[in-house]
């Protein structure tokens, strides 16, 4: 899901690190001291589950948890989930510097987007319903980066059309995965911790 240095147009790079800017500034204006733990936990989280890469023809897939991240910490994925991808750039090169702003918009805000959809909802009723709402939290984060990524792509060149599908379709099984997971999450954090989902809802 990292998007190479070197990849994307000149227009694409510029405008998603002025993105990236914009949704960092908002997430750390709403970043409040209760939740600068789950931050840096999610941020962890999601720094691991993204060196883990399973091969799919000739690309490659790995979990992301923004779906998770952005339910729990809704704006505050932003800067979360940036500091994960620096750190990959820096020790792993995963993805790259120059990239690092549009990669961190393609990431980062799916999961401001489940929070804004489905935030609410997971507080609401039973457990179990509640963890129903974050598992298509969970997967619609990654369908929604997966056509991030994607569009970055196209807009970067016809002759990235093709692997702009790519990325698309194999991501499908990802989702599935991150679907399972966030539910499951979201079903612990309402039996032991549910005030998680009471601060910072969408309005």
């Amino acid at each position: 899901m990292h998007i190479v240095d070197g990849a994307l147009s000149n227009p694409v790079v510029i405008g998603g690190a002025l993105a990236a800017v914009g949704g960092i500034a908002m997430g750390l204006r709403s970043l409040d001291l209760d939740r600068i733990p789950a931050a840096g936990v999610l941020s962890a989280s999601f720094f691991v589950a993204s060196l883990i890469h399973v091969p799919i023809g000739p690309s490659s897939v790995h979990l992301i948890l923004n779906g998770l991240a952005g339910l729990l910490l809704g704006w505050a994925a932003f800067p979360a989930l940036f500091v994960g991808l620096l750190l990959q750039a820096v020790f792993f090169g995963f993805g790259g510097l120059t990239v690092l702003g549009i990669n961190a918009v393609n990431i980062a805000f799916p999961a401001v987007l489940a929070w804004m959809l489905f935030g609410r909802l997971i507080g609401r009723g039973s457990p179990v319903q509640g963890a129903i709402w974050g598992g298509i939290g969970g997967a619609f984060a990654i369908a929604a980066t997966t056509a991030l990524v994607a569009v970055s792509l196209a807009l970067s060149g016809e002759e990235f059309i093709t692997a702009a599908k790519l990325v698309f379709f194999a991501h499908i099984p990802v989702m599935v995965i991150e679907a399972v997971l966030t539910g499951f999450a979201v079903l612990l954090a309402r039996k032991v911790k549910p005030e998680l989902f009471l601060k910072g809802r969408a309005a």
